[in-house]
């Protein structure tokens, strides 16, 4: 019998995917500026987890999700369908590279676009193809996604995401250069006595100066000791918070 991860709102089926529900996936639902959008898009849906955490945050924007591998279009379809947000999610199974093509005809663009983008370049692969696709960045390297956000990206949009430290300091660099600058950026800890391990990304196209903070997620090696900062930021979410 499958079992969902449950959150408090809604359900997370994810056993047709190699991608499970993660803490990069749950901070940048969360941390999204999500108040003022009106058209949201998430690129790379997986299970749908970060559009679901939306849906929930903005009761009235409508998400686009867009997602390459079949069988998370597929999962992330019925987490969308069983949500109380069907009517505001839709959901297509492009490559972002296509979508972006596809939708230039319609010319729609977004307040908000979020991603959880594969970041790995040189590591090494799995042996599983479906965990590469969504880990590695040949199918969406950094140069294609920064493009396709250009042209989906409203004038006074926003566009958020989350990489490894070392990954989001080369994004940073890249986007600038094709005129996405970094207005927002939160270093993340997974423990105080540890080195920054994520960073939470917020790009405009109009450059201005980088709010910088520093965020940690538990006081110690136990369990569970999260700190009052990540409780505060997921508590609408998780069942145990």
């Amino acid at each position: 019998m499958r079992k969902p991860f449950k959150f408090k709102q809604f359900y997370i089926y994810q056993d047709k995917t190699t991608m499970k529900v993660g803490t990069d996936g749950v901070l940048l639902g969360a941390w999204a500026e999500v108040e003022n959008a009106t058209q949201i898009l998430d690129i790379g849906t997986g299970t749908g987890l970060i559009a679901l955490m939306l849906a929930q945050r903005n009761k009235t924007a409508e998400i686009t999700a867009v997602e390459l591998e079949e069988a998370a279009f597929l999962q992330a379809k019925e987490n969308f369908e069983i949500s109380n947000w069907q009517d505001r999610l839709a959901i297509f199974h492009h490559s972002i590279q296509d979508f972006s093509t596809i939708n230039h005809h319609s010319k729609t663009q977004f307040d908000l676009i979020v991603s959880n983008p594969p970041f790995f370049n040189n590591s090494t692969k799995s042996k599983n193809q479906l965990k590469n696709q969504a880990r590695h960045t040949e199918t969406l390297p950094f140069s294609d996604l920064i493009k396709a956000v250009q042209q989906l990206l409203l004038p006074n949009g926003k566009f958020c995401l989350i990489l490894p430290f070392e990954e989001g300091n080369i994004f940073i660099t890249l986007a600038k250069a094709k005129g996405l600058f970094c207005t927002k950026r939160v270093n993340v800890k997974g423990r105080d006595f540890k080195a920054v391990e994520r960073l939470l990304l917020q790009f405009e196209k109009v450059e201005k100066p980088t709010f910088e903070t520093n965020f940690t997620i538990q006081n110690s090696p136990k369990r569970h000791d999260y700190t009052t900062e990540y409780v505060n930021l997921t508590q609408s979410f998780y069942l145990i918070m």
